[in-house]
């Protein structure tokens, strides 16, 4: 179905730029009535729902992007990133040649050798609107829309993460050099955790929480008086937020941290704290900080809003927001590894070749 929908995306293209805006549009818009949100039998708002946060828009703000794009503009940039899906939808040859080592840089598994057609992703296929401004990144604090640089001491600390890779070092789309550092898959006891599908890659199940780019995007909210849990469809992880609880020790340390809940008016706050090493949200200390809030702003609409600090990995804090639209969608089994004999396969290819070569060797 979304082939067919794409073969018209040329046409469309030219028909979505043609068309004025409307009249209605034009007009000065009556103040909107203040939102009222259903409420749960403990009178809080109630957020429970699957919400669907693929979108084009990046965590970072593009250079030279401003900071909320026009109508038009978006919609030009909109269609462009659905032109480049169509062309990495199209079908590629069985008997083609292999690509280069590293790579051809095209866009599909020849650009990134042993990646997934395009087909098998769902990156998002518009940009995030917060508060009517359809916005450029989702960091909104440094103004600049960019996370602030790393301070020099997180800088040496990520050069030797890349050049000692373990299994400690989480996946991180934000961070592409911790995964493809030498060595990284070399071992199968150094196999990243998200590779591993003990926990989803780069930032997807939080905190914070955020958009992976890349496929299986669906996130549910269950809520309780006494507890909230935020199911990621990627790997299936479950953050579980314990409601006007106290932080666990700081012995205790957790990959998604523990996240502890209050309610401030209508909106939830979570504030997490206790990682581990083992998951660095983009070079980060144990001792990061994440402060979220989540507000319904409408019947199929969350808010989330973020705030990171950690002193010892950036100058000064900063924020993200971005909206959660709810979906109809359903949340299926991440079967991650079923069936999945690759390493097995890569493993006795391994020991085939070493005694081929210590043959080879005693022959000589």
């Amino acid at each position: 179905m979304r082939n067919l929908l794409f073969a018209g995306v040329p046409a469309m293209a030219a028909l979505l730029l043609s068309i004025p805006e409307p009249a209605a549009a034009q007009s000065q818009k009556a103040p909107a009535k203040a939102y009222s949100p259903h409420r749960l039998a403990d009178g809080h708002p109630d957020l429970q729902g699957t919400y669907d946060l693929a979108t084009l828009t990046p965590v970072d703000r593009p250079s030279g992007a401003p900071a909320v794009y026009s109508k038009e503009e978006a919609r030009k940039r909109e269609i462009a990133a659905a032109l480049q899906r169509e062309q990495g939808d199209k079908a590629i040859a069985g008997d083609r040649p292999a690509p280069p080592k590293g790579g051809d840089g095209s866009v599909g598994p020849a650009g990134n050798v042993g990646g997934y057609n395009s087909g098998w992703l769902d990156p998002g296929s518009a940009f995030n609107v917060v508060n009517g401004e359809i916005r450029s990144s989702i960091v909104v604090d440094p103004p600049d829309g960019r996370v602030p640089p790393m301070i020099p001491a997180a800088l040496q600390r990520m050069a030797a993460a890349r050049a000692r890779p373990t299994s400690d070092t989480q996946e991180n789309a934000n961070d592409p050099g911790l995964e493809k550092a030498p060595g990284a898959y070399d071992d199968p006891e150094r196999r990243p955790l998200g590779e591993r599908c003990l926990l989803g890659f780069g930032s997807t199940s939080g905190p914070p929480a955020l958009p992976d780019y890349f496929y299986n995007n669906l996130h549910q909210i269950v809520q309780t008086p006494n507890a909230v849990m935020i199911l990621t469809e990627m790997v299936h992880d479950a953050r579980v937020v314990r409601m006007n609880a106290q932080h666990l020790p700081k012995s205790t340390r957790l990959w998604m941290g523990d996240s502890v809940g209050h309610w401030e008016g209508d909106t939830l706050v979570v504030d997490t704290t206790n990682f581990t090493a083992k998951t660095r949200f983009r070079g980060s200390t144990e001792d990061l900080h994440v402060i979220e809030r989540f507000s319904r702003i409408d019947d199929r609409t969350l808010l989330y809003r973020f705030t990171i600090e950690d002193p010892a990995t950036w100058a000064r804090p900063w924020t993200g927001e971005y909206a959660w639209p709810a979906t109809n969608g359903k949340i299926y089994e991440y079967a991650c590894h079923e069936a999945n004999y690759a390493l097995t396969d890569i493993l006795k290819g391994a020991r085939l070749r070493d005694n081929e070569q210590a043959a080879a060797k005693a022959a000589k």
